[in-house]
């Protein structure tokens, strides 16, 4: 494993929509989706918009190619699972974006209010 990697969190955790049920880990990779086992891509019948709900999160803070999507997701039609999975994936990146505030805070040497 190389440092680079080692430096990387790894996030998980459980989306809910209705009756899907998600549970998603980010790992540090390159960008692969793979829900129950399969390819992203194959499981959401290549639906453009499905793939883009669920890469959308890490695209916006530009993780897109820096973290693999590992889902195992139940119950529910593909769209539930999708908006499932990008649920979940919208509060990890919350928790992201925090992160690097509290460690810019800690840096400045600036107490929180």
């Amino acid at each position: 494993m190389n440092s680079q990697i080692k430096n990387k969190a790894v996030y998980w955790g459980t989306g809910r929509r209705k009756t899907s049920v998600a549970r998603v880990r980010l790992i540090p990779g390159n960008g692969l989706i793979k829900i129950n086992g399969r390819a992203g891509d194959d499981y959401l019948n290549f639906n453009p918009l499905h793939l883009n709900s669920i890469k959308a999160p890490l695209q916006t803070l530009g993780l897109e190619n820096s973290y693999d999507i590992l889902v195992n997701v139940f119950g529910g039609g593909l769209t539930l699972k999708a908006i499932s999975v990008e649920i979940l994936e919208l509060r990890k990146e919350e928790n992201m974006v925090l992160k690097k505030q509290e460690k810019l805070l800690n840096s400045l040497n600036v107490k929180g209010i």
